[in-house]
C-alpha cells in the first residue's frame, strides 16, 4: 500500500470509530469567548496576561507571556492533539499553514504566498542566508550592529560558497545618529561585488531604528545601473520593530523581512515569519523540505508550481503545532488594538523613559530621542556601574530590565504595551535611588 493510501485509510478508520475532532473541541470552545478588546484599551490588554504583578516588567520583548486569546488557542489545539493526534493532524496539515500565512499577511502586509513560517528570527535568518544564490567572490555587506546569529549565519554561508562577508558601521554616536549618516555610510561600503545587504531594523545593542525606506531607495538607485543578475538583495532582521511600528512590510523596499513573533507581537513561543519579495525568493533555495502541499507533490497529488513559494520555504517536519497553529490569535489581537494606536503607545512610553533618563545625573543615553530613529528599546549607562550590576540591583527593587548581550554592553529598558506611565516613573525613581 502506498504511503498516501495508508494515511488516508488509517484516517478514515479512526474517523469512523471516534467522534469528530470538532466534537472533541466543542467542550473547550468557551475558552475563546473573551470580550473584544477596544482599540488602545491598555488596562484591558494587561488583564489578558498571567504576568505576575510582583514586578514591573521592562524586558517582555525577550520572550512573550501568552495573552489569553493565544493561551486559549494553544490549549484548544493541545487538547485536540492529546485526544486524537492522528485525526487532528490529518484534518489540518494540508491547509492550516495557508491560513496562518493569510493571518500574517493581514497584519504585516504583502500576500500570504510570500510568507514562510519558522520558529524564530534566528531560524528565519539561517533559512534565508543558507539559501541565497551566491557565487565565489560575491560580497555580503552587513553591519557591526547586527546580532551574533546574523554574523554567524552569514559567515557559514560564505564558507560554503566562497562569498565574502564585510561589515560597516552606520554611526559613530548612536544618540546623535541621522538618516543621512546611516545611508551615506552604508552606501560607502557597497562595491561592484556586493550582492547582498543585510541590516537590523532596530538595534538591540543601542536602540537605534534604521530608516529602511531611505536605505531601500538608495539601493534601488544603485540597482537601476546593474544587470538583473548583479542586483543587490536587501535583507532585514525586523524583529524589534515588528509589533511596534505601523508599517506594511511590503512597502519598506526590502527583499526579505525576517522576524520572530514571540516578542512584541505576543505570539506563541517558538514562532516566526519570513516575508519575501518575488525577487528575493527567486534568489533563494529551500533549505529544509516542506510539508503540506509540497508533501503532496512528493506523493504525486499536485505539482510544484501549485505550491506557494512561502509554503515551499517553510520547514517541514513535526513542530510544536499547538503553538504555531495559535499564531493567528496574536495578529488578531494587535489588529483589535489598532496598529497606529500600538505604535503611538509604545513610542509614548519610550519617550517618557528617555526624557526621564536625560534629566538624571549620572546617565549616558545611547538611544536617539527621535521616534524616527528609535522604537521600543532604551539603552544607557548609569554612574559607571556595570550594566549587569544595574540589572541585578533593579531586580531587587522589583523591576525586571536587561543588559544588551554584546561585547559593548549597556543597561536597557523596554517599555511595552503591558506597562503604564506610573510604572515608568517608579522604575526611573528606583534607578535614581541606586
Amino acid at each position: 500500500m502506498k504511503r498516501r493510501d495508508f494515511l488516508t485509510h488509517t484516517s478514515l478508520l479512526l474517523g469512523s470509530s471516534l467522534l469528530p475532532v470538532s466534537t472533541l473541541l466543542q467542550a473547550s470552545s468557551e475558552l475563546s469567548a473573551i470580550p473584544t478588546i477596544k482599540p488602545a484599551d491598555w488596562p484591558a490588554l494587561r488583564q489578558q496576561f498571567a504576568l505576575t504583578h510582583d514586578y514591573i516588567h521592562l524586558a517582555t520583548f525577550l520572550l512573550a507571556s501568552h495573552p489569553k486569546p493565544v493561551a486559549d488557542a494553544i490549549a484548544r489545539h493541545r487538547q485536540a492533539f492529546d485526544a486524537n493526534p492522528a485525526d487532528y493532524w490529518h484534518e489540518h496539515f494540508m491547509t492550516i499553514d495557508q491560513q496562518i500565512a493569510a493571518a500574517a499577511a493581514e497584519y504585516m502586509g504583502g500576500e500570504a504566498w510570500q510568507i514562510a513560517l519558522t520558529d524564530s528570527t534566528t531560524m528565519g535568518s539561517a533559512l534565508v542566508y543558507s539559501g541565497l544564490k551566491l557565487r565565489a567572490g560575491d560580497e555580503i555587506l552587513q553591519t557591526v550592529h547586527d546580532h551574533y546569529s546574523t554574523d554567524l549565519s552569514l559567515q557559514l554561508r560564505a564558507d560554503r560558497t566562497g562569498a565574502k562577508v564585510r561589515q560597516v558601521s552606520l554611526y559613530d554616536n548612536p544618540a546623535l545618529v541621522s538618516v543621512d549618516e546611516v545611508v551615506s555610510k552604508l552606501k560607502a561600503g557597497i562595491t561592484a561585488k556586493t550582492k547582498v545587504v543585510v541590516v537590523t531594523w532596530v538595534h538591540s545593542s543601542t536602540g537605534v531604528k534604521l530608516p529602511l525606506r531611505a536605505i531601500a531607495d538608495m539601493l534601488h538607485e544603485l540597482n537601476n545601473s546593474r544587470a538583473e543578475a548583479e542586483q543587490i538583495i536587501f535583507c532585514v532582521d525586523g524583529v524589534h520593530g515588528f509589533g511596534i511600528e505601523n508599517v506594511d512590510v511590503s512597502t519598506l523596499g526590502c527583499d526579505f523581512f525576517i522576524a520572530g513573533t514571540h516578542k512584541w507581537i505576543f505570539g506563541p513561543r517558538g514562532t516566526g515569519v519570513i516575508w519575501g519579495s518575488k525577487r528575493g525568493w527567486d534568489n533563494c533555495h529551500a533549505v529544509i523540505p516542506s510539508f503540506s502541499r509540497s508533501y503532496d507533490v512528493w506523493l504525486g497529488g499536485s505539482t510544484q508550481d501549485q505550491v506557494p513559494i512561502g509554503e515551499h520555504m517553510s520547514p517541514g517536519g513535526f513542530h510544536s503545532f499547538e503553538h504555531r497553529w495559535a499564531l493567528p490569535e496574536a495578529f488578531k489581537l494587535h489588529l483589535q488594538l489598532g496598529k497606529a494606536e500600538v505604535q503611538a503607545r509604545i513610542h509614548q512610553l519610550n519617550s517618557q523613559t528617555k526624557q526621564g533618563l536625560a534629566k538624571m545625573h549620572g546617565v549616558k543615553l545611547y538611544t536617539p530621542m527621535s521616534a524616527e530613529l528609535s522604537s521600543g528599546l532604551v539603552c544607557f549607562d548609569y554612574k559607571q556601574m556595570p550594566p549587569d550590576d544595574v540589572v541585578k540591583a533593579m531586580h531587587k527593587k522589583g523591576i525586571i530590565m536587561s543588559a544588551t548581550p554584546y561585547r559593548q554592553s549597556y543597561a536597557r529598558f523596554a517599555p511595552s504595551l503591558i506597562n503604564n506611565e506610573q510604572e515608568i516613573e517608579r522604575a526611573l525613581a528606583a534607578l535614581q535611588a541606586l
